[in-house]
């Protein structure tokens, strides 16, 4: 259990790294990064999620369920729900705002613009915290190489996409007035949710393994749904969408890429 514990905060730890690395990019634009290119980055981040919600949670999901002697397709399909209705929640029960938003989403509140635009980004890091943590829970207790091999490129293909996310967020608050220090800062800490939730979602999993299958559909649910209600919405904004598309398709190819040459798929 200590192992898994030690694993997932270090493959969380580096998705949070790469979130802040992403978010120093702040020190080194003197202008805003362009529309096409947001676009870009938000496609590359669902493509990402949505290769990685089916290769390193839904598959192994079914594949623990049924090795387990049960039907795989339940708790396949019952995580999956539970993750949508969990973020589904989240967005009415958390305020936050969308970049080019003009008004916040979920219930009326006083928060400063800034901090809400931080809140919207720190909602889609929950269930990729939560994902990274469960996929290094399972090859611990597994003990298997291709396992382990399939938790790192997760945590790869993670913190790849975390690099455009992390200056996704610093930018815009620097065109909202903020310091370059503040929004590196603000940018870089809407990451840290990814390791507490990761290592929260490893002690969960270790005290009721049975749960395994149904958590892991429960963070590709909570992952997709991120994905359909705000990624590729968002990367499609603008009179040309091409930029968001090639976004998803390169994000898709590059994570499913790391699972199956790493994973031995």
């Amino acid at each position: 259990m200590n192992g898994a514990i030690l694993w997932a905060a270090a493959g969380t730890g580096f998705t949070f790294l790469m979130t802040s690395l992403g978010a120093a990019t702040v020190f080194l634009f003197r202008g805003s990064i362009t529309r096409r290119m947001q676009q870009g980055f938000l496609g590359f981040a669902a493509g990402v999620m949505i290769a990685a919600s089916v290769w390193s949670l839904l598959i192994p999901a079914i594949e623990q369920a049924e090795a387990a002697g049960g039907p795989g397709w339940l708790p396949a399909a019952g995580g999956f729900v539970l993750g949508v209705g969990f973020l589904l929640a989240l967005d009415h029960l958390m305020p936050h705002l969308h970049p080019g938003a003009a008004q916040c989403e979920g219930p009326a509140c006083g928060w400063r613009r800034t901090t809400l635009l931080v809140s919207a980004v720190t909602l889609h890091n929950i269930p990729e915290g939560m994902a990274v943590g469960l996929s290094f829970a399972l090859a611990a207790q597994s003990n298997e190489p291709a396992a382990l091999a399939t938790a790192l490129a997760l945590a790869a293909g993670m913190g790849i996409q975390n690099f455009p996310e992390g200056a996704a967020i610093s930018l815009p608050l620097r065109q909202e007035g903020l310091s370059r220090t503040r929004s590196f800062v603000y940018g870089s800490l809407s990451g840290a949710v990814e390791p507490v939730f990761g290592m929260a979602v490893v002690l969960a999993a270790g005290g009721i393994q049975p749960l395994m299958p149904w958590l892991l559909a429960f963070a590709a649910g909570a992952m997709l749904y991120v994905v359909a209600e705000e990624l590729i919405p968002e990367a499609h904004l603008g009179e040309h969408s091409h930029p968001g598309t090639l976004g998803v398709m390169a994000g898709f190819l590059a994570m499913m890429v790391l699972d199956v040459a790493l994973g031995g798929g």
